[in-house]
């Protein structure tokens, strides 16, 4: 599965600050000008569809030069609920670095939606703040929902290396949303927020991580992670910064059957 690679020096410049400081309040602010997003937080909720869903892929239509897909299998009923997997790209990469799973949510029957973000990577991550990221992936879930009949208890937010840690931020003060965590080599948590409640986590990161050390995730954030009550699942791999397709599938598997 080919990602694009975060930048060490994005990495080298979160640092030990941008690490995660528990409990903290998520306020960042007034805005100036239009309404900016000032916390993590994400309003939309599954529920009742209201739009027939095209089956198969489609574009969210929600952006006009960076926007995202939405892919429902051909086994989708409004009467069955279906799990959801929400795919967010590293720095430099697209909605498009989802695509081989496309095949997957076919095989094993998943809603899959992937997001653009607003700039080459995502705001928190890229200016230390929850802006227009935050929003446009509400508005991206709502148009899912509307859509898609979507298990509650079935909600996993995944992402890859500027997006694991995005994962990893946006995912653990909206738990009352997602059930379920992936991050594949991630490289922080952002602070300032609070923990709705310990989730299980996917972790993994691969031994040959020029880009960021596989002991930022081995000897930091698994620990850190598992501390604060959450189940977190390690894979250590041989390989470079990326997500090998066995990783994928031990995602996966573990989404299917984890608690």
């Amino acid at each position: 599965m080919p990602f694009p690679d975060v930048s060490r020096r994005r990495f080298l410049e979160a640092g030990a600050s941008a690490l995660v400081v528990p409990l903290l309040p998520a306020c960042l602010g007034t805005p100036q000008g239009p309404p900016v997003q000032t916390g993590p937080q994400l309003l939309a909720r599954p529920g009742s569809p209201t739009v027939t869903p095209v089956k198969g892929l489609s574009a969210l239509g929600l952006g006009s030069t960076r926007d995202g897909f939405l892919y429902v299998p051909q086994s989708y009923t409004p009467d069955t609920p279906m799990p959801l997997w929400v795919g967010l790209h590293g720095a430099g990469g697209s909605s498009s670095t989802w695509s081989s799973y496309q095949q997957r949510a076919e095989a094993r029957g998943f809603v899959l939606l992937a997001v653009d973000s607003r700039a080459g990577t995502w705001d928190v991550v890229e200016q230390g703040n929850y802006g227009a990221d935050v929003l446009f992936l509400d508005r991206a879930l709502e148009h899912t929902f509307a859509r898609c009949r979507v298990d509650p208890s079935r909600i996993a937010l995944a992402g890859f290396s500027d997006g694991a840690s995005y994962a990893l931020s946006l995912g653990l003060p909206n738990g009352d949303l997602f059930t379920h965590l992936v991050a594949y080599s991630p490289g922080f948590i952002a602070s300032g927020y609070s923990q709705v409640r310990p989730l299980p986590i996917f972790l993994s990161h691969g031994t040959l991580d020029s880009v960021i050390p596989v002991e930022n995730s081995r000897d930091n954030l698994v620990p850190m992670l598992r501390a604060q009550g959450n189940d977190v699942t390690y894979h250590e791999f041989e390989g470079p910064h990326g997500v090998p397709a066995e990783i994928s599938e031990a995602a996966l598997d573990w989404f299917e059957g984890a608690a």
